[in-house]
């Protein structure tokens, strides 16, 4: 696949499951771009530079405790590069809360906002897309993330989903080519960020973005340390797929460099083996229940998580049952 280069120095239910998240220890909530929302404190939640990666490399997150989807951090988390080229955003949190993310922006640059690039579809990383766009943004994502957000799946009621506001739809986009090679690399603020597509996994849309200087990828979603995987199928995710993007991380990070988490906690790719393996784990359990004639509702009973929950924080009956009934779908060929 022919890689995209940019210079910009100098310039100012159960199955399958429908397109929604499942709230841990909520109902779902749909989690398309302008679809459900969390169970979520607006009002009261902060939005605050957790970590600085480089000295112009920023994380921000929301505030713990408010937003039932995501009770260690409201919303996603944001990565800021920053600098006298500009700013590069990696996702731009739920809508209510974009206003506080370029507040919070603001406390350490006052840098134009020049590139948003979106990790996958979900309204916890894209919902701010509109406004940041608005703001000068010129939105990067995947194919298949543009094609996810103008036709969404329908809604768990059947119901169409709202139709996107067309400020936030991407307008670059780059294809999956070669895993693990980048599809745009971008050199900004001193830094080279490439852009680097991963086999469906979370969604079918996903993208990593390696800051090379910083040694830091943001991962997104296909890993995370709270809660069980989650695999949104009805926009193209797969459970065999966080397997293939694990792998791939594995060749592409050294033993030191932070992996940036869309929740959760920051890590490093020893941190993903024991990940890896209780997928795998499950994997085989769930297939090898169906394969004796098992049901959805007899495996689920089979509490096949049950090595894992005491050390899965975030644990809860939604996000396990989310989880099985995902494996099951996908050893069924659902």
């Amino acid at each position: 696949m022919k890689r995209q280069w940019l210079f910009l120095g100098g310039l100012a239910a159960m199955a399958v499951i429908p397109a929604s998240v499942w709230a841990q220890g909520q109902a779902p909530a749909p989690q398309g771009p302008g679809q459900g929302r969390s169970f979520a404190q607006w009002d009261k939640i902060q939005i605050s530079v957790t970590a600085k990666l480089a000295p112009n490399l920023y994380i921000l997150q929301g505030s713990p405790d408010l937003d039932t989807n995501h009770p260690d951090a409201a919303g996603g988390r944001v990565a800021v590069l920053f600098g006298p080229d500009g700013i590069l955003m990696v996702d731009s949190q739920d809508e209510e809360l974009h206003e506080k993310v370029l507040k919070a922006i603001r406390t350490f640059s006052s840098a134009p906002i020049r590139i948003l690039v979106n990790s996958h579809i979900h309204s916890d990383h894209t919902g701010g897309n509109p406004f940041f766009a608005k703001q000068g943004a010129l939105i990067y994502s995947r194919e298949e993330l543009r094609e996810e957000m103008l036709h969404p799946p329908r809604q768990g009621n059947g119901a169409p989903a709202p139709a996107p506001d067309p400020a936030g739809v991407p307008v670059v986009t780059y294809p999956l080519g070669t895993p693990g090679a980048p599809a745009v690399t971008i050199h900004l603020d001193g830094e080279v960020v490439d852009l680097i597509p991963v086999p469906a996994s979370h969604t079918g849309g996903d993208t990593v973005i390696r800051f090379q200087h910083a040694n830091a990828i943001y991962i997104g979603d296909f890993y995370r340390n709270f809660g069980y995987p989650f695999a949104d199928q009805a926009n193209g995710g797969s459970i065999r797929g966080m397997i293939t993007a694990i792998d791939m991380i594995a060749k592409i990070a050294g033993p030191n460099t932070t992996l940036i988490t869309g929740h959760g906690t920051l890590v490093k790719k020893a941190d993903l083996l024991p990940y890896r393996a209780m997928v795998v784990d499950i994997l085989e359990k769930t297939k090898k229940l169906a394969d004796q004639g098992k049901s959805l509702d007899d495996i689920l009973a089979a509490n096949l998580t049950a090595l894992y929950d005491a050390t899965t924080k975030g644990d809860t009956p939604a996000s396990k049952n989310r989880f099985i009934t995902e494996t099951y779908n996908e050893v069924k060929g659902k």
